[in-house]
């Protein structure tokens, strides 16, 4: 994918808003790359890869460990297996899963794996249920797992396997995938401190797990690729229906609306919800996924505009409120499109 550069000052405060939670959080690089109006507006690199002497300085080819963004990536693969008669999205998870327990699943469904109103958690290895399907949300990695393995079931594809040859193969995406072994452009997850251990190593390259990094050139064509609803340079990549499913309000209608709303495990913006990560400025049919690295793609149709902040972060050290700073985000990039900032 080519999109033409036209860098101009008015998404600077974007950039601004990166440094200031750049030098909140625990970390040692950060990126920032705005798309508005089909062009390149902005794009800034700070810092390094690593804490490490000499190490390498971020830049366009480096990759950040993306956490929860890989959702996005997992949502459309479950986009993908419903718009192709594959998995039926309110169907129970045990009509496709039926060795699991019936009675701790009963009544869960793809939508409430996809929306994260499960209602299932998990605590040293054993699941259980924390509330009935349907009637509360939590942000809880247990229906993750169980949708992963419906998807590789239902498809005979793994998410990479769907991802690479239905969008980064057409695309030619090069700095996007899932990895075992570290590689000289992939950054280091700054750690707090020394408690939090080892960051996520995993031997599966499926798509299962959470050893994905992008760069922040292609975290932000995956958003445009959304936004333009598969369709780049005149030529249709995937059915506009998969992007439509994957993008559309999903979540229960009698679902508290204080709660956040999702399409495919994406973040939507569809009525004002207290709880909800995308701030209170940006407009209706807008799209955002968070990561615990602090890596984020928005995504608003409206505006023809895809931001994205890249960090390499582990977590919130104290004083930090991820929530407030990622809603901040959000709402200086729609700042910029309705000139609130004088400079």
């Amino acid at each position: 994918m080519y999109i033409r550069k036209n860098l101009n000052d008015t998404f600077i405060p974007v950039h601004e808003h990166v440094l200031h939670t750049y030098d909140q959080v625990i970390c040692s690089g950060a990126a920032t790359l705005v798309i508005h109006n089909d062009e390149i507006v902005l794009e800034k690199y700070v810092g390094h890869q690593s804490n490490e002497a000499n190490a390498r300085a971020i830049q366009e080819d480096t990759q950040f460990h993306v956490a929860s963004v890989r959702k996005s990536y997992i949502g459309f693969a479950a986009a993908y297996a419903i718009y192709h008669g594959k998995i039926e999205m309110d169907a129970p998870v045990l009509e496709y899963l039926p060795e699991r327990d019936p009675l701790l699943w009963k009544g869960t469904t793809v939508r409430h794996l996809l929306n994260h109103t499960h209602g299932l958690n998990e605590k040293e290895g054993a699941v259980f249920r924390a509330h009935a399907p349907g009637e509360d949300w939590a942000y809880k990695g247990t229906g993750l797992k169980a949708l992963t393995e419906i998807i590789e079931r239902r498809t005979g594809k793994s998410i990479a396997d769907i991802l690479h040859s239905q969008v980064f193969e057409p695309l030619a995406f090069h700095s996007s995938g899932w990895y075992i072994e570290k590689k000289e452009r992939l950054v280091d997850v700054i750690l707090r401190q020394e408690a939090d251990g080892e960051w996520e190593v995993s031997d599966s390259v499926k798509g299962d797990q959470k050893n994905m990094y992008v760069s922040a050139r292609e975290l932000a064509f995956w958003g445009y690729f959304h936004m333009k609803k598969g369709n780049i340079d005149g030529h249709q990549i995937v059915p506009e229906a998969i992007i439509d499913i994957a993008t559309s309000l999903q979540s229960p209608p009698n679902l508290d609306p204080d709660l956040p709303q999702n399409g495919c495990l994406w973040f939507v913006k569809d009525r004002p919800a207290r709880k909800t990560e995308i701030g209170p400025k940006v407009p209706r049919g807008s799209y955002q996924i968070l990561g615990y690295t602090g890596v984020t793609l928005l995504v608003v149709p409206d505006e023809n505009l895809v931001a994205v902040r890249m960090f390499n972060s582990f977590g919130s050290p104290e004083g930090y409120d991820y929530l407030e700073d990622v809603r901040s985000f959000g709402d200086t990039v729609v700042g910029c499109v309705q000139r609130e900032f004088v400079r």
